[in-house]
């Protein structure tokens, strides 16, 4: 019920290039590009998840949506099932309010994060299958199949998303919680998963930096300045637990000065205050330094020692502690359980000091019969409130930017992302103010400068629309898009050369840009490089084969190279994909009267003007064939 507004919801933000528009899910590439190419980044069974949806339900957001809060649904239970093994007190309670805090609505209302979700379920069996082993039979063929169960679980974790690299400190404090020390054959049980994420770390780091372009100035960060942000984000993760509000979906992007000392007193205090609690991890703290370590130790991939992709936009966000808040959030259950469970807490109540103890003792365990159950119940309704406010923010991807732009004015790529989606609505006037506002805010901001570009071209000024692009090229050096856009505004112009030097350049950033491709075989085939524009198109094809424009294009290139028949069929099958892709009826209907099938060609042309009454071209080719059309 909490999450019932999320389910309604569509896709938003990047969900179009994990999903939508990912050629492993819905282009010519497929499950075996997914864990052999890069086209997988860093997370193939994510991507195997929505390739296998993708094939039983299309790209009907609806069971996407089912798909991940049912994941969250399922490792929810399994937390329970985790701190059960661990006897940890009110793990039903604990689960519960990690399964309904609202700082999860991020990663269970987004479908990219089933990347969240789904490592998180397999994270969870790890663990689970891993305290199994440990309490059976030392010897036992039992205990070698939990063992390989929990190492599988683990790899099945890492392969849905890398930041599950902590689980072996994880097993290991589990670990220290049940026998009270490690020994060196604890050590050996940890060795093999010590290894996966060894080498998950090492090829994630190097994803971020050279794939997902994790480089340049906003991430060039001194030591001192990512000390001090670490110590930031403890307290500001810890913080949005006990109290969530605002969430947004992209907080501010702190400036942090370094040189004052003040800088590093949130580190500070996170380090004096684990090293406090291991100095009294014997004593009634100890549940109190478990939750801490496990705490500090989930966050540590994510407290920007090492350098994340989405760190451009913010150092934190909700989703970043999906696992990390279990720690605190079992330990507050356990706090809740013990205190509403105690021997003498009707002192609480303030029950008169002079009545008799047994009285009081009476007294009590009548009011904690229904005390507990109120006193949770209470509060697992208002984090349930809370939950279904906070994924109605997600119903659209309007409401999402609307929403973070509300509630963090000054996030440029809030604005930009509500412009992209003004613009697709035709309302193109208002997406210009949003990509200003965002150039105000940041004026290099390559990407509005990309879009502002566009709606120049689109509206014939040429001059202006280069100078964008120039200048987002110039902020962004390997920004494909706008080397694109750059050579079709040289297009306009009728400057080829240049265009197909941009064109060209903007392959070399992207060498999987299908649009490119089709617009440097147009060129191409203009220029009379026949064979080049052919293996362009067949590129272009390859990398998008629902593309009816470069179908058409393509179809134009194998007429003039009297292919006939290859024309024919790339030309209807841009008609098949695009009934109203005009000029192909156009060159089909040439082809055809260069072929001597007039009737055939007659057809398509009147099949042009139902879809375009008044298409002046199919008219007149209709006229020459002596058939009758009205003006």
């Amino acid at each position: 019920m909490a999450y019932f507004p999320a389910l309604k919801a569509g896709f938003i933000w990047d969900d179009d290039s994990h999903l939508t528009q990912n050629p492993c899910i819905i282009g010519p590439l497929g499950l075996k590009d997914i864990w052999t190419s890069s086209q997988a980044v860093y997370y193939p069974l994510v991507l195997t998840s929505f390739w296998l949806l993708e094939k039983f339900v299309g790209l009907n957001p609806l069971p996407y949506h089912v798909f991940n809060v049912l994941m969250h649904a399922g490792a929810a239970i399994l937390l329970w099932r985790v701190l059960r093994q661990l006897n940890v007190r009110g793990a039903w309670l604990g689960a519960a309010l990690w399964a309904l805090h609202p700082v999860i609505v991020q990663s269970a209302a987004w479908i990219t994060e089933l990347k969240n979700t789904q490592s998180g379920l397999f994270y969870l069996l790890s663990i689970l299958f891993f305290l199994k082993a440990d309490s059976a039979n030392k010897a036992s063929q039992e205990r070698r199949w939990l063992f390989g169960l929990s190492l599988l679980f683990f790899a099945m974790a890492i392969t849905s998303k890398s930041a599950t690299v902590m689980l072996p400190v994880v097993l290991g404090l589990c670990l220290w919680w049940r026998s009270g020390r490690l020994r060196w054959r604890d050590f050996a049980l940890l060795a093999p998963f010590l290894f996966i994420s060894a080498a998950a770390s090492g090829w994630t780091i190097w994803e971020q930096k050279f794939h997902s372009g994790a480089l340049g100035a906003e991430w060039a960060q001194t030591w001192p300045q990512r000390l001090a942000i670490a110590g930031w984000d403890i307290w500001f993760y810890l913080g949005k637990l006990v109290w969530p509000s605002p969430l947004i979906f992209i907080y501010p992007r702190w400036k942090i000065d370094s040189t004052p000392l003040t800088a590093f007193l949130p580190l500070l205090a996170a380090v004096l205050g684990l090293f406090f609690l291991w100095w009294k991890r014997n004593g009634p703290l100890r549940p109190v330094f478990f939750a801490a370590a496990y705490f500090v130790a989930s966050l540590f991939p994510l407290l920007g020692f090492f350098n994340v992709y989405f760190f451009r936009y913010s150092f934190v966000s909700d989703h970043f502690q999906y696992l990390a808040s279990m720690g605190p959030l079992a330990l507050a259950a356990s706090g809740v359980v013990t205190l509403l469970s105690g021997t003498q807490p009707y002192i609480l109540w303030g029950i008169a000091a002079g009545d008799d103890g047994r009285y009081r003792r009476d007294a009590f365990g009548k009011v904690r019969a229904w005390l507990q159950p109120a006193v949770c119940g209470a509060l697992l309704l208002t984090l349930g409130v809370l939950t279904w406010r906070q994924s109605t923010t997600y119903s659209d991807v309007g409401t999402v930017w609307r929403t973070t732009i509300a509630r963090n004015p000054a996030c440029g790529l809030a604005h930009l992302n509500l412009g992209v989606m003004l613009k697709e609505q035709g309302r193109k006037p208002e997406a210009e103010a949003q990509y200003r506002e965002a150039l105000k805010i940041q004026p290099d901001y390559a990407e509005a400068l990309n879009a502002l570009g566009v709606c120049r071209a689109e509206d014939g000024q040429i001059d202006e629309a280069i100078a964008n692009f120039t200048a987002s090229l110039n902020s962004k050096p390997n920004y494909a898009p706008a080397s694109y856009n750059l050579g079709k505004a040289f297009v306009a112009e009728g400057k080829v050369d240049e265009a197909m030097k941009s064109y060209e350049a903007a392959l070399r950033m992207w060498p999987e840009y299908a649009e490119a491709h089709n617009s440097l075989a147009v060129l191409l085939s203009q220029s009379g490089r026949l064979d080049e524009a052919v293996r362009h198109f067949n590129e272009a094809l390859r990398l998008k084969p629902k593309s009816a424009e470069a179908h058409n294009n393509f179809g134009v290139v194998l007429a003039e190279q009297e292919h006939f028949d290859e024309a024919i069929q790339q030309l209807r099958e841009a008609l098949r994909l695009d009934r109203a892709c005009m000029p192909a009826y156009i060159t089909l209907g040439r082809v055809l009267i260069r072929l001597g099938r007039q009737e055939e060609a007659v057809e398509d042309l009147k099949a042009a003007l139902r879809v375009k009454p008044d298409y002046a071209e199919a008219k007149r080719q209709l006229r020459e064939l002596g058939v009758r059309v009205p003006e």
